[in-house]
């Protein structure tokens, strides 16, 4: 059974689930474990970024990582919420690019199909030195 066929016999509740885990996997792959052979497997056969630092297509992707490891070897990644509608999975995500700083407040979001990634938007937010309130970021 192909991949297709298993998310069209699943229940929706199922698919959100399963597409879930997939964005999931692929942000530990590409962004924990900084694997980029394992996270573009997780692409569906057309990849459209809306990150402006990031061509379309897997190429893109191996290129925009490939200078991520580079210029921030210290990455750290922590995931403090994701959300699945419809074909959509939204991550709520805590980034530092060096490890000794206030790091980003990013929203991450993958659009899906038949079970793979196929477009993807980000917005990233400079964590702040102070607040006027105490609710925080995440």
């Amino acid at each position: 059974m192909t991949s297709a066929q298993r998310t069209e016999t699943m229940t929706s509740e199922q698919r959100l689930e399963a597409n879930k885990r997939t964005v999931l996997a692929f942000y530990d792959a590409a962004l924990t474990r900084l694997n980029v052979d394992e996270a573009v497997t997780y692409f569906g056969p057309k990849f459209t970024n809306h990150n402006p630092r990031a061509e379309d297509g897997v190429e893109g992707f191996r290129a925009l990582l490939a200078g991520v490891k580079e210029q921030f070897p210290g990455l750290q990644i922590d995931v403090k919420r994701a959300f699945a509608d419809g074909d959509f999975v939204i991550l709520h995500v805590h980034i530092k690019l060096q490890p000794e700083e206030l790091g980003l407040a990013v929203v991450e979001i993958f659009r899906l199909e038949h079970g793979k990634m196929v477009e993807h938007w980000d917005v990233r937010q400079p964590m702040p030195d102070k607040s006027l309130n105490s609710n925080g970021m995440f």
